[in-house]
């Protein structure tokens, strides 16, 4: 199997790559998805499972635009501190949510 590079989305080419594997291994012995995914719910135990806990304080992607100067401002406080950018700028909106902290607009 060839090499997958990628680097953000590694795991995501990962699955991708072993998707495409296992799709090839059951076409070589002639088993269908449908057949393998039974196998599989036999073969696991979901029984005694429990649900996260920590997944009602999961995150949500929200695609929000910014400023190239404001994004360089938070970049460079985060390589300072050592944690990533995203982070930061989560901390600092949390920080503003918890204070109550309003926008004071100005125009021109």
């Amino acid at each position: 199997m060839a090499a997958v590079v990628c680097k953000p989305l590694f795991f995501f080419c990962l699955s991708q790559a072993v998707r495409k594997k296992s799709a090839a291994n059951r076409r070589k012995h002639g088993v269908s998805f449908a057949e393998a995914k039974t196998a599989l719910k036999k073969h696991y135990d979901f029984s005694k499972s429990v649900r996260n806990p920590y997944l009602s304080k999961a995150k949500k992607q929200l695609p929000i635009r910014l400023d190239e100067d404001t994004i360089a401002y938070f970049k460079s406080l985060a390589e300072k501190n050592g944690i990533p950018y995203q982070n930061l700028i989560n901390l600092y909106l949390r920080e503003c949510a918890e204070s109550g902290k309003t926008l004071a607009m100005k125009w021109g």
